[in-house]
């Protein structure tokens, strides 16, 4: 049986308070605190990690530095969620992406019927949904938009698999960044 690594608890508590305090500066919406005892957690979780890259302050910046960021992106999104604001759900999102096929004037001729063209909750705001897609697909990374053009506005099928995951990914992110999007833009009018 392997030798197993003696942690200083407070060496990391220290290594993850300075990370926490960088997030938190970063991310508003977090207290350094809270980002730092989130990290304590990933690191007692995932201790057997931590013990094989413990002699690595870099890699273990790197692995404070992600549990920290993903904890702050899930308060970012559970206040998307909470905040008073309309929210996209991704099925909303993928919609909105499918109506690039139409033109201004086609997609006019259908806003305010009751049985529109793409049969979608967002209904009359669809011109504002596709406003704020095309506006959220440009921050997403690259791969993500060309899944998201491929399948939802030529109808191209993504058969590999890793594909077809990365896809779900790149729909959920399309739907929380429109979500910022709209957020941005009641808090700038």
């Amino acid at each position: 049986m392997p030798d197993t690594v003696e942690l200083d608890w407070a060496y990391l508590s220290g290594l993850a308070e300075r990370v926490a305090i960088g997030i938190a500066q970063k991310w508003h919406i977090v207290e350094s605190a809270d980002v730092k005892q989130e990290i304590l957690l990933h690191a007692y979780t995932h201790r057997a990690t931590i013990e094989a890259h413990y002699g690595s302050e870099d890699f273990l910046w790197k692995i404070f530095h992600k549990a920290g960021t993903q904890y702050a992106s899930r308060e970012r999104n559970y206040r998307d969620l909470l905040d008073d604001t309309y929210y996209y759900t991704p099925d909303e999102a993928k919609l909105a992406v499918q109506t690039f096929l139409y033109t201004d004037a086609e997609l006019g001729e259908v806003v305010g019927k009751k049985d529109d063209l793409l049969r979608t909750r967002v209904g009359d705001n669809i011109v504002s949904a596709r406003a704020d897609a095309a506006t959220a697909l440009k921050k997403l990374p690259e791969r993500y938009k060309q899944l998201l053009m491929r399948r939802h506005v030529y109808g191209l099928p993504v058969s590999d698999q890793a594909d077809r995951q990365a896809l779900t990914r790149a729909t959920v992110a399309l739907a929380q960044q429109m979500n910022r999007t709209l957020r941005i833009r009641r808090h700038t009018t």
